[in-house]
């Protein structure tokens, strides 16, 4: 059954929106999958908080060149075949199910990613987006090697506390 215009017209529109909001985008070729193996998919991915639909390219790619914001030129390439698009909180998310899913299946095949501007064309990519650090996994990393010379400052500062405040008493002494 052919969509009308108007149709194609809202899906765009939704489509648009979905990726001013979204800063991780899988393009995927989930063709061949049987139902079962379809639906295993779908379970999957809402188990990982990702929202996976299959979407007509033509109408996908008037839906990237509408969005201002970010630059997807590369990825109309992509565009080609069977696409289902994964939309993701987490960077690394949609590489892990993909990669857990294909030790049973061929596919999804990795055809394109978007995370965080930084552009991934070809599947070759999975393992280098399944092992991406999330946001919160990098602050904590990061905040990890802030506090262990921080602890080990405080430490020093509290047990020559008592030298450096005799000092000052001291030295206060001196004055008067």
């Amino acid at each position: 059954m052919a969509m009308t215009r108007e149709e194609k017209g809202q899906l765009i529109d939704e489509l648009t929106a979905v990726l001013e909001e979204s800063n991780i985008i899988y393009l995927t070729d989930i063709a061949g999958l049987d139902s079962a193996k379809t639906t295993e998919l779908r379970r999957q991915c809402f188990r990982n908080n990702i929202s996976i639909r299959v979407v007509k390219n033509t109408l996908l790619k008037k839906a990237m060149e509408r969005v201002e914001a970010k630059e997807f030129d590369e990825l109309f390439d992509s565009l080609k075949g069977n696409t289902a698009i994964m939309i993701s909180d987490k960077g690394n998310a949609p590489a892990k199910v993909i990669e857990d899913f294909r030790k049973k299946s061929e596919k999804p095949i990795l055809k394109a990613a978007w995370v965080d501007q930084a552009i991934y064309v070809g599947d070759e990519n999975l393992k280098t987006l399944a092992s991406l650090k999330s946001k919160e996994e990098l602050i904590g990393e990061i905040i990890g090697l802030l506090q262990s010379p921080l602890k080990t400052v405080v430490s020093q500062l509290q047990s020559s506390g008592q030298k450096i405040a005799g000092i000052v008493k001291t030295l206060s002494e001196k004055e008067e």
